[in-house]
């Protein structure tokens, strides 16, 4: 299930791509147009930066703006971003793998699930961008 962050961060994310032709974005024109709280949002917006996926300018004119196109910026790296790890078990992890206490993954059946799991959500997140979110794309 995706927590309160990432759905409000893919929230300010489609918001962003549809207005991208039109510069900077005030965080409180965000805040407002899709009733996030403007703190949270504060701060989900700051992880996307640290993350390379935003940008920022101070002062007059200023605001967020991507920092690549959102059709280059895929739906995996967002997730991972905010959310971690996108496999359901630690030890099916592309990027955060952990091997499971008392398993022997050679024999597991809930590994090799988790793993069919794992690579169907990869083959969409990996493949679909912030553009294709926003419905920017055909």
């Amino acid at each position: 299930m995706l927590s309160k962050k990432t759905q409000y961060a893919f929230q300010a994310l489609m918001y962003l791509a549809q207005k991208k032709d039109e510069g900077p974005v005030l965080i409180a024109e965000i805040a407002k147009k899709k009733k996030i709280p403007l703190k949270f949002l504060e701060n989900i917006l700051l992880e996307l930066k640290k993350g390379g996926v935003l940008d920022s300018k101070k002062g007059k004119g200023g605001g967020y703006f991507f920092a690549a196109p959102p059709s280059k910026i895929y739906l995996a790296k967002i997730m991972r971003l905010l959310e971690g790890p996108i496999a359901l078990l630690p030890c099916v992890s592309l990027n955060f793998y952990q091997k499971c206490k008392n398993c022997d993954e050679k024999f597991c059946g809930l590994n090799k699930v988790m793993s069919e799991v794992r690579d169907a959500s990869l083959s969409i997140l990996e493949n679909k961008t912030v553009s294709d979110l926003a419905g920017l794309t055909l």
